[in-house]
């Protein structure tokens, strides 16, 4: 039966520093961690790729997943590989995210697609977005696309298909992310979503619905999607992407 046996550090212990996020993750039973992209720019500096290493190393937990850096979360920026202007930031960012992999391990990378910009023409904003793509898909080992809620209703990849169209445009190497949680809150058909984009999903995040706090909580059937996963032969990974409660 397929079970969460990674966490998301940036998501789970919000109160803690992340560089005591991995030994959290230790002490609650997770063996392996994700995170958002935890730095303060889109290049992580030597110490922070020390402290990194050295705290999963100290708890014992290896790192699976890293966010490529996505702009100012705090102030709700959303990613920026489709912002024309911030094209060196992408690049820059895919270096340190490369050096991340081959010194921690870690090797898929969820990359968000960023809001529409005013003022500039979408079709720009997404051209810039396929060319960054498929410079972080020969960069870095599997990017991956999440339909996203909770943002603007014009950011571009809230379903599985919109995440498969910009995949397509270049081509092999992207996969999908499909967290229940976010595919729950935009109204989807889950079931359908999972049988028909189940040849794409490299990684699955599971948070409940309403709320976003651990399973149980809401009204996502996770079990239930998850032996589905399962018996249409998902073999990746399953992380906990829930915000504790308060």
């Amino acid at each position: 039966m397929l079970t969460a046996t990674v966490v998301n550090c940036s998501i789970r212990y919000p109160d803690r520093p992340w560089w005591d996020a991995p030994a959290a993750a230790a002490r609650d039973g997770y063996p392996a961690v994700e995170f958002w992209w935890p730095f303060a720019g889109p290049v992580a500096s030597d110490a922070d790729v020390r402290r990194l290493g050295d705290a999963l190393h100290d708890a014992g937990v290896r790192l699976v997943a890293i966010n490529t850096f996505a702009g100012d979360l705090a102030a709700g920026e959303r990613g920026i590989l489709s912002h024309p202007h911030r094209v060196s930031e992408v690049r820059e960012n895919a270096g340190s995210v490369a050096r991340i992999d081959r010194e921690l391990g870690s090797r898929l990378h969820n990359v968000l697609y960023g809001e529409r910009l005013d003022g500039v023409p979408a079709a720009a904003q997404d051209d810039t977005a396929a060319a960054n793509l498929a410079y972080l898909r020969d960069t870095i080992p599997t990017p991956l696309l999440e339909p996203l809620s909770g943002t603007r209703p014009d950011y571009p990849v809230r379903t599985a298909d919109q995440a498969a169209a910009v995949a397509d445009r270049v081509g092999g190497g992207v996969g999908l992310l499909a967290d229940l949680y976010h595919l729950t809150a935009n109204g989807l058909d889950v079931t359908h979503t999972l049988r028909t984009h189940v040849g794409r999903i490299a990684h699955v995040q599971v948070a409940d619905w309403p709320g976003r706090h651990r399973p149980g909580t809401g009204r996502i059937p996770i079990a239930d999607h998850l032996a589905l996963l399962e018996e249409l032969g998902y073999q990746g990974l399953v992380a906990d992407e829930y915000a504790p409660l308060e």
